[in-house]
């Protein structure tokens, strides 16, 4: 930490030592008098999940971050195909852009983390602190409570505790997630045998039914990952808010593709017992702030925007969130007010354009169902709910370049 009498004193506590608690500590380190300190539940830091995508927004922000070079483990994304699960039809192929400093990759959650832990200073993170209340003190600060029975005060509290959030919860009493009615199972395993079993498996791709999709992905070292989703409706079916990261049998998961090609279900099958792990997705509203308690708390990441992977780069959201933040109280020299302002104004539009292209595309997808009619194949069902890069121009997501982007605001102050 840095001492510039000039720039006033402040104490800090992010709470989640994911992907964007850890990148906000990073760039909140390099500025002066700012004390940081990551709270984390888990006793033993590690990332839940199995693989990630690194496209350019992320590979921006990282390189802004200075840990872009750090990250060398992963797969080359250069095409990826949507296919009928059932009957192999190739659906949609798209091929990726080459005009980037660095290509798309598909790498382990692991990886990214590493990569990040090499750049956070020593003596940042505090294992075991599981969040369990906060009391706003007035000019005293936060009080956040831990489950070990610690105490700790900070003049900011940075919710980076993900689409459950702690943070959000006491600060936003009134906000409620929902069951989006999808389920996402995931694992890694050994990839030669895969792509032995169906040489189209060393592409990325898709392999959908009309309500389920397998994604089938190198990741880089030898392994590859499954993730297997299946939709159903929330009006119907619920799932417990906490499960997210808990084991699955095999069978279970299994018998959710039962209809799909037979190299499928054998790669499925594969999947060493106790390996698979169940995601059950929730969803929030969009939050008119991000921040509480006169602007002593904060959200980045998935806590401020509960969209539940909706646009698979989640990760380069919250990193986004974190350097933004960091940018804007070293340009208000740690004035949080001044700072947290200027930070809502950067991505509370952002957030705001990805809801209102969620429900574009739902009212497409009903209309597009609706016009084929009251009985529609399987092979119909399959064709309209295909990924096609969200079905506009998505550069404003990956292609966002986050630094120029905080160059063109701060140049209209």
């Amino acid at each position: 930490m840095t001492i510039e009498t000039s720039v006033q004193f402040l104490r800090v506590a992010i709470v989640g030592g994911g992907p964007g608690g850890l990148a906000t500590a990073i760039a909140l380190s390099k500025i002066p008098n700012v004390e940081v300190k990551i709270y984390e539940q888990v006793s033993i830091l590690r990332e839940v999940g199995a693989g990630i995508s690194i496209g350019q927004n992320t590979w921006n922000v990282l390189e802004l971050l200075g840990v872009a070079d750090t990250l060398t483990s992963g797969h080359v994304i250069d095409v990826h195909m949507n296919l009928n699960g059932k009957t192999g039809e190739e659906l949609h192929r798209q091929v990726k852009p080459g005009d980037f400093k660095r290509p798309q990759i598909r790498t382990q959650r692991t990886k990214l983390q590493s990569a990040l832990l090499e750049h956070v200073p020593a003596g940042i993170i505090e294992l075991s602190k599981k969040l369990v209340r906060m009391e706003d003190k007035g000019r005293e600060g936060v009080e956040l409570h831990f489950k070990d029975g610690t105490v700790s005060t900070a003049d900011l509290v940075v919710g980076a505790d993900g689409i459950r959030s702690v943070v959000r919860d006491t600060a936003w009493p009134d906000y409620e997630i929902k069951f989006t009615g999808t389920t996402v199972w995931r694992a890694l395993l050994p990839w030669d045998d895969v792509v032995k079993r169906d040489p189209r498996f060393a592409t990325t791709a898709w392999w959908h039914g009309p309500t389920t999709h397998v994604w089938l992905s190198a990741v880089g070292e030898g392994l590859g990952e499954i993730a297997a989703r299946n939709w159903q409706d929330p009006a119907t079916h619920s799932a417990n808010k906490v499960s997210w990261g808990v084991p699955v049998s095999n069978a279970y998961v299994e018998s959710q593709f039962e209809e799909y090609l037979p190299q499928i279900r054998d790669v499925l099958s594969w999947v060493k017992e106790g390996d698979w792990r169940e995601f059950a997705a929730f969803a929030g509203p969009e939050l008119a702030q991000l921040t509480a308690w006169d602007d002593k708390v904060v959200l980045v990441g998935d806590a401020s925007h509960a969209l539940s992977g909706a646009f698979g780069s989640g990760a380069g959201f919250a990193m986004e969130d974190g350097w933004v933040l960091a940018q804007a109280l070293r340009y208000y020299r740690n004035d949080v007010h001044r700072a947290l302002s200027l930070f809502g104004r950067i991505r509370l539009p952002y957030y705001a354009r990805m809801y209102a292209h969620l429900a574009d595309q739902a009212t497409h997808r009903t209309e597009r169902l609706r016009a084929l009619g009251d009985t529609p194949s399987y092979d119909d069902r399959v064709r309209v709910k295909i990924i096609t890069d969200g079905g506009s121009d998505m550069s404003w997501i990956y292609k966002n370049d986050i630094g120029r982007v905080w160059e063109e605001t701060i140049s209209t102050l």
